[in-house]
């Protein structure tokens, strides 16, 4: 099964089907390591003077770790719902503003950033914007980051797609999302670069990759919610998903024990702004 990274015509309303679900969002998507934050902030010089742009703030799961280290957090968030959420969770912390825009839309009123973060963000951004835009709201020297999780499987490990691919062909056949996850070597292969989404041409400089090892422990309905939260079953219809998740689920109690893992790489991707 692909993960939210790959990019579709129709990314503005696909990046809006989060906004349905904040509170499963936030209890189920992967965060990310503090090794990746601590390393953000050696290479990018990030410190509690610094001002830091998130694009798709989403619920606010990177934004509590940005705010953790002292720097002021500008988080914008096109989903009014997602928003709202990442508001509440983040009270009390007064280092982070959230607005509502898309970044596109977004009036940014004059203000220059030292970083733009973008959290499993980026590729719902229109590159022939965004990449211009983030250049235009960096400081001179300013850092893009963007930051990811990467689903992917190790071989002789138990996977639920190789679990439930008859399912998944039963319920909704020939989908072009369905497949195996890559495997872990592969993906670290591809350490250069912005990964899967258009690169930027000469606004940013040479990208530093750094790769962090997670994994996610489920029961059945657990992994199920978790699929529930994904762009990829998101745009199934109802009367699809739900009898596909309902079966993935109970697969999972029958044949793997009620455990499911689900392995990730999370990816740090970093390129200083070019004058």
């Amino acid at each position: 099964m692909t993960d939210d990274r790959k990019t579709d015509p129709n990314r503005h309303d696909l990046g809006r089907v989060f906004n349905e679900v904040p509170q499963l969002y936030d209890r189920v998507r992967p965060g990310y390591p503090d090794e990746l934050f601590a390393d953000l902030c050696d290479i990018t010089g990030v410190t509690e003077r610094s001002a830091v742009l998130e694009v798709g703030c989403g619920t606010g799961q990177a934004t509590r770790s940005l705010a953790a280290l002292g720097c002021s957090v500008t988080a914008i968030e096109p989903g009014q719902d997602m928003a709202a959420f990442a508001r509440r969770r983040i009270a009390g912390l007064h280092n982070i503003e959230v607005e509502t825009s898309t970044f596109e839309e977004w009036d940014d009123r004059g203000r220059r950033f030292d970083a733009l973060v973008a959290a499993s963000s980026w590729h719902w951004v229109d590159p022939s914007i965004g990449w211009r835009r983030a250049h235009d709201v960096l400081c001179p020297g300013g850092w893009m980051a963007l930051l990811g999780n990467v689903v992917v499987r190790r071989p002789g490990e138990p996977e639920v797609y190789a679990e439930t691919a008859d399912l998944h062909e039963r319920f909704c056949p020939g989908n072009p999302g369905w497949g195996h996850p890559p495997l872990e070597d592969d993906v670290r292969a591809t350490d250069e670069g912005w990964g899967l989404v258009e690169d930027p041409g000469a606004l940013f400089g040479p990208t530093i990759v750094r790769w962090y090892p997670t994994v996610q422990q489920f029961d059945g309905d657990g992994f199920a919610d978790l699929l529930r939260s994904t762009s990829l079953y998101r745009r199934l219809a109802r009367d699809v998903r739900e009898p596909l998740l309902d079966a993935v689920a109970e697969r999972i109690r029958t044949r793997m024990g009620d455990r499911a893992s689900r392995r990730y790489l999370s990816v740090l991707r970093v390129g200083q702004r070019l004058e």
